[in-house]
């Protein structure tokens, strides 16, 4: 049975093998009389997987989280759901050229299976600085006005220099009359994974008709994109954008007399498509005035993504076929117009930076603040993600050196993959450029990595070459899937433990934000917990320890007097140290073993700071100024 998921034929296979060369043996018909008797299978096993993930889903107790995240919270019969669901997949993949409609529903179960259960488990939100999104829409909303040119606490003017996504988001809270986006906001993966699925498909299918390539490099999409960069939030809205701009582009801008030989079928590769149809300078001028709007949105939402597309317009230039300078140079003056105008403020203080990280390749490619994950999860989490990014490079470069006729015409996808690693020339992005990186060279990784599992249609041949390639293949996509899915787990819930909080500690935060007045300053370690922009607008915030780890270490000495010789004379002043603060000052290496229950110590034990709430959960302290006090010695005021 596994053998025929890989055997293309005319029921599932990819339109391009004519029926000779199927051979004129008895085997073909015996494999094909076979296939109704399966036709029950796929939708039996996805309502098995599906049954068997919604009875995991009461059995994770999410408030007993520790080292591991979620990792060894999740129930045996939640494994079992992922594996059911990638043998549906499999088989499902036997019928993807003339039954589309089961490999799809697998795709949409995976991606239920692998990003729903904090939206349907957590009672707050997950990713605790997601929350200062929900405080820009409130702001939006309550102000009824953006304010670019405002210096607002935490560089947070940045959002109303970049509004779109806001914006839009505030609209759909007056629409639906709920009261912010913590409503929805967990949902966001699965809405914006719903959105790119279809647009993968067109992608991908601009560069081969074989389904099950197709449907392969989907589900490898999902299992690899472990970023968790898909939440609500302007990236995710302007990726998504970007993907369908790109998708427009690769379909209809294909130049007259470009195609050469890759319109001859023999030179193709059996599972390639044929190059879309030209198109003339008038309608290619008439898509530049259809895509300029979402371009201007893309703009209007994201800072970096921008760039991305104008990096992927330009390295598509590189070929004949979508030698376009049109679009690219209006991609190019939309950006800049953007730029020097909403986002001037940012834009000409990141210009300032760039003298100093232009050429830093290793700095640039570091990841968050410290660059040093501490603790079991996110060790683990941190390894997994780079081998997840490793095999995902891995497999495609098999593809493409196996696989030379498919890449030739699918040169266009490979390039735009690789078109955002120059970036890592120019800037950190505050730590995540790697990401972003890995995120937008993902859909073309993900469809050359599927192509060196998927055999061509040539593989179904009577010969010996055909008979190795179709019996390597039967093995090594089911193996590979369980391996990414293996990989997935703990890149994405590893460190999830960072990622929940409890409704007190939300509610406790926003107490004491509530209570400073109009110009007060909040204090705490990091911006990583729930509300820690509440009231932006308002009041000041000051993260501390977002800063080099040595310099932590000597913050820890007196902590009391670093932080009152920075606090401006006159300020009322809060320090706010919660539960997720330690896990996430810990997690990310910004304090030493330890360094957090220390802080929190000395801080209540000094007199320089009275305390006004304390939990389990987080601790509340009032700053009480000292008569005496020494001039700072650096930083200034926060």
């Amino acid at each position: 049975m596994t053998e025929n998921v890989f055997t293309p034929t005319p029921a599932s296979g990819t339109g391009t093998v004519p029926a000779p060369d199927h051979g004129g043996t008895a085997a073909p018909p015996a494999r094909r009389t076979a296939v109704p008797d399966l036709t029950w299978l796929p939708p039996a096993l996805l309502v098995l997987g599906l049954g068997l993930w919604g009875l995991s889903l009461p059995l994770i107790d999410i408030r007993t989280m520790d080292d591991y995240g979620l990792l060894d919270r999740l129930p045996a019969v939640f494994y079992g759901s992922l594996l059911v669901l990638t043998a549906g997949f499999l088989v499902s993949l036997r019928r993807a050229g003339t039954s589309p409609g089961w490999p799809l529903a697998h795709c949409v179960a995976l991606l239920f299976a692998l990003k729903a259960p904090p939206a349907v488990l957590y009672d707050s939100v997950r990713y605790p600085w997601a929350s200062k999104h929900d405080a820009v829409v409130n702001t939006i909303l309550g102000a009824g006005e953006l304010r670019p040119n405002a210096a607002l606490s935490g560089n947070m003017s940045a959002y109303d220099q970049w509004p779109g996504f806001f914006t839009l988001n505030a609209a759909l809270v007056r629409t639906f009359g709920v009261e912010s986006t913590a409503v929805y906001l967990n949902w966001a993966p699965i809405v914006l994974g719903l959105i790119t699925l279809p647009v993968l498909v067109l992608i991908y299918r601009t560069f081969t008709e074989d389904w099950r390539l197709v449907w392969t490099a989907v589900w490898i999409f999902q299992l690899a994109n472990w970023v968790g960069q898909d939440y609500l939030a302007p990236q995710g809205f302007a990726y998504v954008l970007h993907l369908t701009v790109l998708a427009v582009v690769l379909r209809h801008f294909v130049r007259p007399g470009s195609a050469g030989r890759l319109r001859d079928r023999a030179y193709l590769d059996p599972a390639a498509s044929a190059v879309p149809p030209p198109t003339t300078p008038r309608q290619r001028a008439v898509c530049v005035l259809i895509l300029a709007p979402l371009i201007v949105a893309i703009n209007a939402a994201h800072q970096l993504t921008p760039v991305m597309l104008c990096a992927a317009l330009f390295a598509l230039t590189l070929t004949r076929r979508y030698r376009n300078y049109g679009l690219l140079v209006v991609a190019g003056l939309l950006m800049l117009a953007w730029d020097l105008t909403m986002g001037r403020p940012l834009f000409l203080e990141t210009l300032g930076t760039l003298r100093e990280s232009i050429g830093q390749l290793t700095e640039n490619s570091r990841a968050g603040y410290a660059g040093q994950l501490t603790g079991p999860g996110p060790e683990l989490a941190g390894r997994a993600g780079i081998l997840m990014a490793l095999a995902a490079v891995v497999l495609a470069g098999i593809a493409v050196l196996v696989r030379r006729r498919l890449t030739r015409s699918a040169l266009p996808l490979l390039l735009v993959s690789i078109a955002p690693v120059p970036l890592f020339a120019v800037n950190d992005y505050g730590g995540e450029m790697l990401f972003r990186v890995y995120l937008f060279g993902l859909p073309g990784a993900a469809f050359f990595a599927a192509a060196a599992l998927v055999p061509t249609a040539a593989g179904a041949r009577r010969s010996r070459g055909g008979v190795a390639r179709r019996r390597t293949a039967a093995v090594a996509l089911p193996l590979v899937l369980v391996v990414l899915t293996a990989g997935f787990l703990p890149a994405y819930y590893g460190k999830e433990t960072m990622y929940y909080t409890p409704p007190a500690e939300t509610e406790l935060v926003t107490r004491a934000i509530d209570q400073l007045p109009e110009g007060g300053l909040i204090l705490a370690t990091s911006g990583s917990f729930p509300q820690a922009l509440h009231r932006y607008d308002q009041v000041e915030h000051w993260f501390f320890a977002e800063q080099e780890l040595p310099e932590n270490e000597k913050m820890l000495v007196d902590p009391a007097r670093y932080l009152a010789d920075r606090i401006p004379p006159g300020t009322t002043a809060r320090v706010v140290l919660t539960r997720t603060q330690d896990v996430y000052t810990a997690g990310e290496g910004l304090l030493p073993p330890g360094g957090f229950a220390v802080l929190r110590t000395r801080l209540k034990a000094s007199p320089l700071f009275t305390t006004v709430e304390e939990h389990p959960y987080g601790i509340v302290l009032s700053y009480t100024s000292a008569p005496a006090r020494t001039p700072a010695s650096s930083g200034g005021t926060p």
